[in-house]
This record gives C-alpha cells, structure tokens and sequence, in this order.
C-alpha cells in the first residue's frame, strides 16, 4: 500500500478518487488562499452544472441524449436543446430550428375572415340507379347462347339477349300447336270453347317471355325448335352479368343489369354542418377536370336522411344529362353549390388535415414546440375553409408544413395524434 506523502505543519492534504485512483494534494500557503481556491473550484463546478431538465438532442437521431452542448456523435449535426417537461407532453411535439427550416413550416394568426358565395364539394360520377334495369328468366333451363358477354357492352332495345333450353317452355309450345290443331279440327263442335283453350296457351307462353311475333311465328311453322330466344326490352350498358353459356338458369334468376348513361349522378359529401348554408333545392354545377374543366349544370335530387354518427357526413346527388355519352362512371368531379356569404374563422384549405376521424390542424405553443388540435370545419371557398369550434381568435396556426408535424409526431410518439381526440 502507497504511503501518504509529507506534508508540512503549513500546509493541507486532500486525497480524492480520480478514475479509480487515490490522488493526494497538498496545499501549502495560507488558509485564506486555501479556501478562496477552494471556492473559486466549486463555484466553476456550479457553472458548469445544468438543469436536470434539460439536455441536448439530434434532430436527425432522436435516440441521442447528451447533457452538455456539442455534435452529434452519429451524423455530426448541432445538437439542439429540449426538455423533458415538453418532451413529455403527449399532446405535443417539439423541432428544431433546422427541421422547420427545411420543412417549411410556417404559421399564420387565426382571423375572422368574410366566407361564402360557393361550396365546392369533392365528388365522383355513378349510374343513374332510377335508370338501371334488371332482365331476369321467368322459365328455368340452359343458357346455350349469350349474344352479349362483356361488361360494358351497349345492349339496344329488341335485340337477342340469349338463348335457353327449357323442357317445360318446350311443353308449353306443343300444347299451343295441339290447342291450335284441335280448333281447326273440331270448328264446328260447340259443345267445346276452343277459342279459349287455345287462348289459355297462349297467355302461358306469354307469361313465360315469350313475344307476340314469337308465338305468330310458331303459329305459322307448325313446329317447335330446342331453344328459344328471348330480347331485350331495354336499352343500356351491361354493368353486371351473372351467368356465362352452359350455365343453368333458374326461374326469376338474373341474366344481366343494364344501365342508361343519358343520365348520370355526381355523388358528393358534405358535412352536417354545411347542409344549412346552400340551398338544397337550387341549382348545382358540376365541373370535370378530365374534361379540361369542363362544367354541366344539374339539379340536386337526393339527399340522405341518415348522418353518418362517426363521420358526421352526408351524402348528395347531382343529376347531370350525358347525351354525348362522354362522361364514365367512376370519373373524378367537382360539385359546387351556392352559399350565402358571412363573417367567420377562415384558414387556408392546407392548414386543415382531415381524415376518417374528422379534422385537425397544429397549433403553435412555443418557439419550437407545437399541439394538435381538432376542429370543426364549415364551408370551402376558394382555397379558405371555415371553423366553426375548436380554435379561437388569435391562436397561431401551422398553414404549410403540417404533414411534416403529422409524420413526425407518429415517427417519435408511435401513434396518431387524432387517436382518442373528440371535439
């Protein structure tokens, strides 16, 4: 064991563990200047000492923690200050000077603003539902010819459908043909109503599909062949066809569903809270950006009594006539809608985050620090959007960068920032 040095009757000795070493110093002179050097050392010591709240972190690497200023150890970047009791706020995020840089997040102060004219509502083209026909079988059997066996072919009116085999429409024919032949044979015997007989098979015949010309036809030939042919009796588009040849069909079961595209419907949503401000009953304007912006004015005929209770949303429809047959079911629309004009809480369009949930936008809490709240949007005109409740007249609002705020909270919380938020 290392003995401890000499030390003289003027002077002082401290032993202290440095890296798992015992150090002996010796002070020597006054103790006044002992302890001001003393002094001196601990209040250097305080100096450097920082709040334990605080620490620096990288930007890029959030799992780095240091508790003194200086470079990242990973990708040589500034740390940047935060703190604990932030950080710690689940409702919000915090970045540094170098992400909203980047981001371009900027903020803009919550104002009333003057709203209105026009509400323009996403929308998509559909099928006229009133228009659409179903042609179904009223005779079972074998399909054995389809003249038609694509979807979306045009199908005219009076044009061959199919072709079937069916023993008991056959059945049905030769009692036509044999009431027939019985007429004529017994014409003079009163004691029968022939007439009648032969009209009794023949209103069976109809019942099965059969037309008028078809029947005159078999009247006229005398004989019956395998399969029978039946026809259209509308015209339109197949949208769905439920059987291919081969197939046996059943009675009252569904050949094809035709539609008519002289009229079409732009189904669009809207929420509850903008049904009061347009007029339900007016007229609507649906724009087509495939069609280089192309507008068609339509009358609004439908509007769902029931309110989605998650969503708060409602649905409309436009009808808008395609006699050109240029516009598809499916394509992208516009509907815009006639609104008064009022005073209210504007935000540019961008500032608002919506989803299935409702909609959001981030609010500035800090310098650096920012929250997500929920809101409760109005009308849209031009590229403002109205709130009803959730923000108040002065709060500082994220107009750009707010998918950057969403991705990053999710990236550092591991959830979503609308999970649990009500209004």
């Amino acid at each position: 064991m290392k003995k401890d040095r000499y030390v003289p009757d003027n002077c002082i000795s401290i032993k202290l563990h440095w890296r798992r070493t015992l150090v002996q110093i010796v002070f020597c002179g006054s103790l006044f200047a002992i302890i001001t050097l003393l002094g001196a050392s601990c209040k250097s010591k305080k100096e450097v000492l920082k709040d334990p709240d605080t620490y620096y972190t990288c930007s890029m690497d959030p799992q780095v923690v240091e508790y003194n200023p200086g470079k990242c150890p990973i990708c040589h970047m500034t740390l940047t200050l935060a703190n604990k009791n932030n950080a710690e706020n689940k409702d919000e995020i915090l970045l540094s000077a170098e992400q909203i840089q980047l981001g371009n997040v900027q903020t803009d102060t919550l104002r009333t603003g003057t709203i209105g004219d026009k509400l323009v509502l996403t929308a998509t083209l559909n099928f006229d539902q009133t228009t659409t026909t179903s042609i179904s079988s009223r005779v079972s059997g074998r399909v054995e010819k389809l003249y038609f066996k694509n979807i979306g072919d045009f199908v005219p009116k009076d044009a061959p459908l199919y072709d079937i085999y069916s023993e008991e429409l056959n059945n049905s024919k030769q009692e036509y043909l044999l009431a027939a032949d019985r007429k004529k044979a017994f014409e003079n015997d009163a004691t029968i109503d022939f007439d009648l007989l032969l009209k009794s098979a023949k209103n069976k015949l109809l019942l099965w599909g059969m037309s008028e010309a078809q029947i005159a036809q078999l009247l006229r030939n005398k004989k019956t062949s395998p399969t029978t042919t039946f026809y259209s009796n509308t015209s339109g588009y197949i949208t769905t066809l439920e059987l291919i040849e081969g197939d046996y069909l059943m009675d009252g079961g569904t050949i094809v569903k035709l539609a008519d595209l002289s009229n079409l419907w732009a189904e669009a949503q809207m929420y509850t809270s903008q049904l009061s401000e347009v007029d339900l009953k007016g007229l609507a304007v649906v724009q087509l950006p495939d069609l280089g912006g192309r507008e068609i004015k339509g009358n609004i005929k439908f509007v769902n009594p029931e309110i989605n209770p998650d969503t708060r949303i409602n649905l409309i429809r436009v009808s808008i006539p395609n006699a050109d047959k240029q516009l598809k079911p499916g394509m992208p629309a516009y509907v815009i809608l006639k609104s008064r004009e009022h005073s209210s809480l504007t935000l540019p369009i961008d500032a608002v985050l919506r989803d299935g949930r409702g909609a959001t936008v981030w609010v500035k809490t800090g310098a650096h620090s920012f929250k997500n709240k929920m809101v409760q949007v109005g009308l849209e005109s031009n590229d403002r959007i109205e709130i009803i409740s959730g923000l108040k007249t002065g709060e500082v609002i994220v107009i750009s960068g707010t998918y950057l705020l969403q991705s990053e909270y999710i990236f550092k919380k591991g959830a979503n920032p609308m999970e649990g938020m009500k209004m």
